[in-house]
């Protein structure tokens, strides 16, 4: 079995002018900059990608449809409501979840969670402000997660070109 990818990327920047819920938040003019230029990078670093796990949160999904227009093939989309305000511990259930026949997952949601999920499944830590990602790559199917060795191969935002 080949290592499974699992791309961690946090909403672009939200828009905090108005008194939405949080839930509703849209992306603000540097989100969606943050946005665009996270669906260029996540075009040229990965070939492929089987499935979006996408909070319900507005600025995420806000996010992945700014983001995954930058790809040549969109991956299909799932809507989980266990990534809103999720911890580690319920993030990592989402990902034991993905379909066994994904190689490559992107999830895009929040933090403290995403710095959270990092740790449970690498022992490392990845700092994620605003449109930052973190590639983990895990050994074993993804129903092993936590169980099975994962080395946090990069992390940081896209690069502005």
């Amino acid at each position: 079995m080949s290592e499974r990818t699992l791309i961690l990327l946090r909403h672009a920047k939200s828009d905090w002018s108005d008194r939405e819920a949080d839930v509703d938040r849209p992306l603000g003019k540097r989100g969606l900059r943050q946005a665009h230029r996270a669906g260029r990078w996540l075009a040229r670093m990965f070939e492929s990608i089987d499935l979006a796990v996408v909070s319900p949160a507005t600025r995420a999904r806000s996010t992945w449809e700014v983001a995954s227009a930058e790809l040549e093939n969109p991956p299909s989309v799932r809507v989980d409501d266990g990534i809103y305000a999720a911890s580690g511990a319920r993030l990592l259930a989402v990902v034991r979840d993905v379909p066994g026949d994904v190689e490559t997952v992107v999830m895009v949601g929040h933090n403290p969670g995403f710095e959270d999920l990092v740790a449970l499944l690498t022992g490392e830590a990845a700092s994620m402000p605003t449109s930052a990602f973190a590639v983990i790559g895990l050994a074993g199917p993804w129903s092993s997660a936590g169980h099975s060795p994962a080395k946090l191969r990069t992390s940081g935002r896209p690069p502005a070109a």
